[in-house]
């Protein structure tokens, strides 16, 4: 399984560069997000259908 440490952090590419974004990263089964600001902070995890109705929440602009 792949761990937190070993992730590979993206960010999204309609990110503009103004410090304020979130990362993403895929570990197997859930997906990993963090502050790109404090990339040593915390990192929430969820599972990746949870991710998938977030995403689409916000694409809807239900959030």
């Amino acid at each position: 399984m792949k761990r937190v440490e070993n992730a590979e952090w993206f960010k999204s590419s309609h990110s503009n560069g103004n410090g304020n974004c979130v990362e993403v990263a895929y570990l197997d089964d859930v997906v990993a997000t963090r502050d790109s600001k404090e990339q040593a902070g915390p990192v929430l995890t969820s599972a990746f259908e949870g991710w998938q109705a977030f995403i689409g929440s916000v694409v809807k602009g239900e959030l």
